[in-house]
């Protein structure tokens, strides 16, 4: 999954939201709109954004849609922000062409202009 596609997803206060909610459980999208004060199909709009960011999934009970978390995608955006501080904690930033007199791990302080 492209993470600009969930970087997208994640951008939008409502659907964060929506995820926050569905942390309790399963739920319909008509269980979810009640707890907004928009239109039902705004909301179907914001459960299509994170599905296709596979934020969310949903499943088919009967006569009923019910959406759920999923993790798995959490985990990889985890993993991805984890091999960034995992790189930037490994070597110091300098300037082209200057010497650094930091060692590995420590940051130089910022220099006023």
């Amino acid at each position: 999954m492209p993470l600009n596609i969930v970087f997208k997803a994640l951008s939008d206060a409502t659907r964060r939201e929506i995820l926050q909610i569905l942390q309790g459980g399963d739920l319909t999208a008509g269980e979810i709109a009640e707890r907004f004060d928009i239109t039902k199909p705004s909301v179907s709009h914001h459960l299509n954004v994170l599905k296709q960011a596979n934020l969310v999934q949903d499943v088919r009970k009967g006569q009923n849609i019910y959406y759920s978390l999923n993790t798995t995608v959490f985990q990889e955006i985890i993993g991805w922000f984890y091999q960034i501080l995992q790189a930037s904690n490994q070597k110091v930033m300098k300037p082209a062409g200057e010497e650094s007199e930091f060692q590995v791990g420590e940051r130089p302080e910022r220099k006023e202009r």
